[in-house]
């Protein structure tokens, strides 16, 4: 008889590489699912972990192997604190996403790092992680996989819009949920604000202060990435082959480039909304912080903008994973089909026993 009762610790590492969050989650069973965030946090990279990362696609195979297992050792490390500081003692897993290196769903291949059996033995507990690599091999896109965890907890939204290293999108049309990356988010913003020397930009103030580059707006929008239909998701490698080419050309000023590239990010993404009043969306992921996003999707959107307490704006993603993981226990689907191209739903991830 399954449990109706899980408590687990929800891991992510995203693609902006801000830090690692962590989520301890109480799931609880009663004709449908609900959660309770316990305890969380980010742990943030040290300057040479994002340094590495960010430079980790260009790495030989053996360096990736090498990068592997002293990731997996650094991410039990924080695991492991994670779990002594709160003083957690009842966890039925560790559900862990790893860290994207490579995702290449066209060539059946994503690197995660991270989701090594070593991370079960350091931290002493179950692990399931590696929740992409089967769907790749069902040849699916492998993303996004937050889907499953909208239409069980979030159902309550036409919309559930995640604007973190990339926007990607969950909604139900004709039963099926449909969803899928729209374009690049915080991979392209931050890039741009470190060249100013700040981390990001906070608030959205540096985009707000630039100007509007029509020319460039223009050549954004023309990629051929946005005609296509989903299911399709990015990576970072499509960023720098298609987006930073473009954006090159404009550096000598770089709040132009923020401005810019901030209203192409809205208008992508009110492109893929029905701009109904009736329609609600929830809005998560770091860009929600970012007022200048924001207000161009309201100036360009009848759709009515949710955005809710900054605990599930930073950890939505983490506790979805949480979910992924208890599904895959329960040996049921966390991974859809209409949502990743796969070529059936299944239950994904990979279990490490101690």
């Amino acid at each position: 008889m399954k449990k109706a009762k899980y408590r687990v610790l929800g891991v992510m590492s995203g693609t902006s590489l801000d830090g690692i969050d962590l989520v301890y989650v109480n799931f609880d069973y009663k004709d449908q699912w609900s959660y309770k965030i316990l305890k969380a946090e980010t742990s943030p990279y040290p300057i040479n972990w994002q340094e590495t990362l960010a430079a980790a696609i260009n790495y030989s195979d053996e360096s990736l192997q090498e990068l592997n297992l002293k990731y997996t050792h650094y991410l039990a490390g924080v695991i492991s604190q994670f779990i002594e500081k709160y003083n957690i003692t009842d966890l039925d897993a560790v559900c862990s996403h790893g860290h994207t290196i490579k995702h290449e769903p066209q060539n059946q291949y994503t690197l995660q790092i991270g989701n090594l059996p070593q991370l079960a033995y350091l931290t002493g507990q179950k692990v399931i992680c590696d929740f992409r690599m089967q769907d790749v091999k069902l040849r699916g896109q492998g993303a996004p996989l937050v889907p499953i965890g909208d239409r069980l907890l979030f159902s309550e939204y036409k919309y559930c819009l995640n604007l973190g290293g990339f926007a990607n999108i969950s909604t139900e049309e004709k039963g099926k949920r449909i969803a899928y990356d729209i374009c690049a988010v915080n991979t392209v913003l931050n890039y741009y604000a470190k060249k100013l020397g700040k981390e990001f930009d906070e608030g959205g103030k540096l985009a707000a202060a630039g100007e509007l580059n029509e020319k460039l707006l223009k050549q954004l929008n023309q990629l051929s990435f946005y005609k296509q239909k989903p299911p399709k998701s990015l990576g970072i490698e499509w960023v720098t082959a298609e987006v930073f080419p473009i954006l090159e050309k404009y550096e000598e000023d770089i709040p132009t480039i923020l401005h810019t590239y901030s209203v192409h990010i809205a208008q992508q993404i009110v492109d893929a909304l029905d701009n109904s009043e009736d329609s609600s969306v929830l809005l998560t992921g770091g860009g929600a912080f970012n007022n200048f996003i924001i207000k161009e999707l309201k100036d360009r959107s009848k759709c009515q903008l949710s955005i809710p307490s900054k605990e599930l704006i930073d950890f939505k993603e983490a506790l979805i994973f949480g979910l992924l993981g208890v599904l895959k226990i329960r040996d049921e689907v966390n991974t859809l089909s209409s949502v990743t191209g796969a070529e059936k739903d299944h239950s994904a991830g990979v279990i490490f026993e101690l």
